[in-house]
C-alpha cells in the first residue's frame, strides 16, 4: 500500500463544539456529576412538593408529638422520618423547605449577579473616579463581616424571608462586583476591544456586546458556590430567628425551633442538618465542575 493511500484513509477526528468540549470536561468530573444528579433531584421534589410530600407542611398529628422515625422501635410508615414536638411530618416539612431554600438561593444569585456585572462593568470599562467610588463602597461593604452585616440589615427590615433574602444579595453583591471588574480590566486590554473602539463602538456595545461575553466563565463558576453561600446564610439567619418565620417549612428554621429537644429526639436535628449539608456540597461539587470545564488553563 503506497504512502498515499494510507493518508487518504486517515480521517481526521471531528472538532468538538463548545457545547460538547464543556460536557466532556464536565463529565470527567466524577464529584460533580453526583452533585448535579443531587440538585436535579432536589429541584424534582421542591417543584413537585405537593405531590410527593406524604402530608401538609402545616399539618399536625397531636396523637403523634416526637414520633421516631420507621426504622425506630415504634416507628411507622406514615411518618418515615418521624414528626417534630408538634406532630408535623419531617419529611414532608424537608421537601416543602427544599422549594423555599432553592428559591431564596435563585433570587440572591440572580439579583447579586445582574447587579454585579453592571457595578463591575461601570467600574472596570470607565474607570478613574467611577471605579474608584464603586471600589471604596466595595471595600467598606468587605471589610465587615457578611453573616452579621446580614443581621443588621434584616434588624432594620425586619425579620422575613424576603429581607433576608433582600439582605444577603446585598451581602453577596461585592463578590462580583470585584471578580467582573478584575475580568474587564483584562478583556479591556485585548486587540479586538481596541479595534471595536478605534472604529467607533460605543460605551454599552463595548461592555454589553463585546466584553461582558468573555468575562462569563468565572462568573457562571462564581454564581454556582453563590447558590451554596445563599442556602447555607439563609440556613443561618432561620437559625437565628431573622429569616423565615414559624410555621414556614425553611431548613434554618426547623433546627432553630427543635433545638431544645436535639439530646431527647436527634432525628429533628439530624435531618435538616443533613439535608443542608448535601445540598451546599452539591452546589460546591458542580461549582468545581464548571471551573474545570470552563477554565482554559485547565485544558492545557
Amino acid at each position: 500500500m503506497s504512502i498515499q493511500d494510507t493518508h487518504s484513509k486517515i480521517i481526521p477526528a471531528k472538532p468538538l463544539t463548545p457545547l460538547q468540549e464543556f460536557r466532556v470536561y464536565f463529565c470527567q468530573n466524577r464529584g460533580a456529576l453526583v452533585g448535579a444528579i443531587f440538585i436535579a433531584i432536589m429541584l424534582l421534589v421542591a417543584i413537585f412538593a405537593n405531590i410527593l410530600a406524604p402530608h401538609g407542611p402545616a399539618e399536625q398529628f397531636r396523637d403523634a408529638l416526637l414520633h421516631q422515625p420507621v426504622w425506630q422501635e415504634g416507628g411507622t410508615w406514615q411518618f418515615i422520618l418521624g414528626t417534630d414536638d408538634v406532630g408535623r411530618d419531617i419529611l414532608s416539612r424537608l421537601m416543602y423547605g427544599a422549594r423555599l431554600s432553592l428559591l431564596v438561593g435563585c433570587l440572591v444569585v440572580v439579583l447579586s449577579l445582574f447587579l454585579g456585572v453592571v457595578f463591575g462593568l461601570m467600574a472596570g470599562y470607565f474607570g478613574g473616579a467611577v471605579d474608584a467610588a464603586i471600589m471604596r463602597i466595595v471595600d467598606i461593604m468587605l471589610a465587615l463581616p457578611s453573616l452579621l452585616l446580614a443581621l443588621v440589615l434584616v434588624a432594620i427590615f425586619g425579620p422575613s424571608i424576603w429581607n433576608a433574602s433582600l439582605a444577603l444579595t446585598f451581602v453577596a453583591l461585592p463578590h462580583y462586583i470585584r471578580l467582573t471588574r478584575s475580568a474587564v480590566l483584562v478583556e479591556s486590554q485585548r486587540d479586538y476591544v481596541i479595534a471595536s473602539r478605534v472604529a467607533g463602538a460605543s460605551a454599552n456595545r463595548q461592555m454589553f456586546i463585546n466584553i461582558l461575553p468573555n468575562c462569563l466563565a468565572p462568573l457562571i463558576v462564581q454564581a454556582s458556590l453563590g447558590f451554596s453561600n445563599a442556602i447555607l446564610d439563609m440556613a443561618a439567619l432561620g437559625f437565628l430567628g431573622m429569616g423565615a418565620q414559624p410555621p414556614t417549612p425553611e431548613w434554618g428554621t426547623m433546627l432553630s425551633d427543635v433545638l431544645q429537644y436535639a439530646a431527647s429526639a436527634w432525628w429533628v436535628v439530624t435531618f435538616p442538618g443533613i439535608v443542608i449539608l448535601l445540598t451546599v456540597l452539591a452546589f460546591n461539587l458542580v461549582g468545581d465542575g464548571l471551573r474545570d470545564a470552563l477554565d482554559p488553563k485547565l485544558k492545557q
